[in-house]
């Protein structure tokens, strides 16, 4: 039995920029309404609210949790009704499919008042120039972080025995999938594992694998092969008909880090740093890849090289968090604006308004 109430991340602060992968997970719903309004007007716990109405009544739910703000969501999707409430709002623009019939937007700015924040339009504006410097400082730092962390993949790259680590994928293939298929087309859903945020590298794994029979928790280097391993498991699951759950890396967003396959029960996925985990139940396996695949020794045959890469690497994300700390600092002053400006409850009323909606689909 899997988990009723699924925690992840669709977009992410990535070494390639704000990377968004919500098209995936909001492509087939019946009703999708998308928040539009400034910071600090009550969208994330409008949609928090929303989800508890039906998580009490027992509902199946997702919540997309925002990359930039621990403390808030960016969607909700409540997955027996076929509907999804999202913030739309930038750096995660989303544009409605069927507008009016699929999509429609919801005006929640409607309920602040403008005068008071035109009063306050030089201040605004500064706040908005500095957050999108120290978001493009947290990017650029990334991207350094990310040529560093090529460094390192190299050395294991160079001590790869590339014929070992085809062995084993087709192994762990044959273990996960024997010779089942299904006469079907897969549904494929991109997300993040997790994500850089203010505190650093936050992930749900947890409760994603919570309640699956199998979970394969791979250990080993940078450059190891573990993000190819990951993709030619994702692409059997779709080649063979399974739906299938890909789990995109919260750093390099063209790295996958975990494939889920709810049908087959089993989660397969880089437990290595910052998501490190290890069997706690039965059903789990660790598949050490440095064992298998890298040539003995190399380690401490490039321990100096090693100590070196790794230090500047972590130097370098350090950098890069202390950035989007920056940033969510000067969003919650923005925020502190907008929240003296607003009725509340002209939100709640918004609130109400798309209860109501979502309800009346159920009698429909």
């Amino acid at each position: 039995m899997t988990e009723r109430v699924l925690h992840y991340f669709a977009g992410g602060n990535t070494a390639r920029g704000f990377y968004s992968l919500y098209e995936y997970n909001l492509a087939d719903l019946k009703k999708l309404y998308i928040l539009k309004s400034g910071p600090g007007t009550g969208k994330s716990t409008l949609m928090k609210n929303i989800g508890q109405y039906y998580d009490d009544q027992g509902y199946s739910l997702q919540y997309l949790h925002c990359s930039s703000d621990n403390d808030s969501i960016d969607g909700v999707i409540i997955n027996e009704l076929g509907v999804g409430i999202v913030d739309g709002t930038a750096p995660h623009v989303i544009e409605p499919r069927l507008p009016g019939a699929v999509g429609q937007y919801v005006n929640v700015g409607e309920a602040w008042n403008a005068e008071s924040l035109a009063k306050q339009t030089d201040t605004i504006d500064l706040l908005i120039k500095k957050i999108a410097v120290a978001f493009q400082s947290a990017y650029d730092t990334f991207a350094q972080a990310l040529s560093v962390h090529d460094e390192w993949e190299a050395i294991y790259i160079d001590n790869m025995d590339f014929e070992k680590a085809n062995e084993l994928t087709v192994e762990m293939i044959d273990k996960l999938f024997g010779s089942q298929t299904k006469q079907a087309i897969a549904d494929v859903c991109h997300r993040f594992l997790g994500a850089a945020t203010p505190i650093g590298a936050v992930d749900f794994v947890p409760n994603l694998t919570s309640g699956l029979q199998h979970r394969f928790f791979i250990k080993g280097r940078p450059g190891s092969g573990k993000s190819t391993m990951l993709k030619k498991i994702a692409a059997q699951a779709e080649e063979r008909g399974f739906d299938v759950e890909i789990y995109h890396c919260g750093f390099d967003p063209h790295s996958i880090d975990m494939v889920i396959v709810r049908e087959l029960g089993f989660a397969i996925f880089d437990s290595t740093a910052p998501h490190e985990y290890f069997p706690s139940r039965d059903g789990d396996v660790i598949i050490d890849v440095y064992e298998r695949c890298i040539r003995p020794g190399t380690d401490e045959d490039y321990s100096a090289d090693i100590e070196n890469v790794s230090r500047r690497y972590r130097t370098k994300m350090n950098e890069a968090t202390a950035h989007l700390a920056r940033a969510k600092a000067l969003h919650d002053e923005l925020e502190e604006i907008y929240v003296a400006s607003m009725d509340f409850s002209k939100i709640e009323r918004i609130q109400e308004n798309i209860l109501q909606a979502i309800e009346g689909m159920k009698v429909n």
